[in-house]
């Protein structure tokens, strides 16, 4: 089979589309068109049904794949061998997801790393949304994504940092003073971020701990916290403890243990599972990870004026 006709079968069934495949390969889509027509005679199955917008594998492109993209890894990475990936010659566009603690606290180390070997390299930031982050991955939108949520094992990952949590209050909050017991914790007024992507890990912890939490105050950005707590005597807020520590530094805030048993949460940096440029990939995985791991991350950034 003609390899261009792999690459186009690999596009497709991780793109979900003709238009994406062919922005993917740098082709137009017509001629995405015509090598599908080619694989389906070839193969005598149509490989891909169109349901809605989406471009669905068929039984037979669900069993074809794993073979197909790997036999693609193998050669792209033989012939990179061979070339070699020059950090200072690209220009490619490297997308990665990260929440909103991770630009503040680590997008710093990432661009310093990324930067001084490749000044050329185009970077942008998306939000890391959990729920999004495997079609995102798979279809390739995103390069990297870091996150503590558990995705899918077929996406190649790596734990970067191991975090424990805490429970930060207004140093006015009774909170902060004396036994902070189960049942005290239970019954403050609870202050959350919405969409906080440890916020999963923590829940499972209160249940395990017979405690079920509905939160009186959501806000939407990490950045509010330390301004709420410090304004409201009543407010308690669980949140990474490093974190909390770094605040209470300028912010008249208390960081509290846990009052209950709770693993550190496990951040881990997720690569995209397609197979385009596989080399720049490589080194652009182990180059963020490397420079999250030398970094203590800077959320202290979000402080009071003392």
């Amino acid at each position: 089979m003609d390899l261009n006709l792999v690459r186009v079968f690999v596009a497709i069934f991780e793109a979900r589309g003709i238009t994406a495949a062919a922005e993917r390969l740098f082709v137009t889509p017509p001629a995405v068109s015509q090598a599908l027509v080619k694989l389906r005679q070839q193969l005598d199955d149509p490989l891909f049904e169109r349901i809605g917008r989406r471009m669905e594998p068929t039984h037979a492109a669900e069993a074809l794949y794993p073979d197909l993209r790997n036999a693609l890894l193998s050669i792209d990475r033989a012939v990179d061998g061979l070339h070699g990936f020059d950090p200072a010659a690209s220009d490619r566009h490297l997308r990665i997801a990260l929440s909103e603690l991770g630009e503040i606290g680590w997008l710093p180390a990432i661009l310093r790393a990324v930067r001084a070997r490749a000044p050329r390299m185009r970077i942008e930031v998306v939000p890391a949304d959990p729920e999004r982050l495997p079609e995102q991955l798979s279809r390739g939108s995103i390069d990297l994504a870091i996150t503590p949520a558990l995705l899918p094992a077929a996406f190649e990952s790596t734990v970067i940092k191991r975090q424990s949590y805490g429970v930060a209050v207004s140093s006015d909050n009774p909170l902060a003073h004396g036994e902070l017991t189960l049942q005290r914790y239970a019954g403050a007024v609870h202050l959350r971020v919405a969409g906080d992507s440890g916020i999963g890990l923590l829940d499972a912890a209160l249940a395990r701990a017979g405690v079920a939490l509905t939160p009186r105050v959501v806000v939407g950005r990490v950045a509010a916290l330390p301004v709420a707590l410090a304004g409201d005597a009543e407010l308690v807020a669980t949140v990474p403890d490093t974190i909390a520590e770094g605040w209470a530094a300028t912010w008249p805030l208390t960081v509290r243990p846990l009052p209950f048993p709770m693993e550190p949460v496990s951040v881990r940096l997720y690569r995209r599972h397609t197979t385009q440029h596989s080399a720049a990939l490589d080194w652009c995985y182990d180059t963020v990870a490397r420079a999250i791991r030398g970094s203590s991350g800077q959320f202290s950034v979000i402080h009071g004026d003392g």
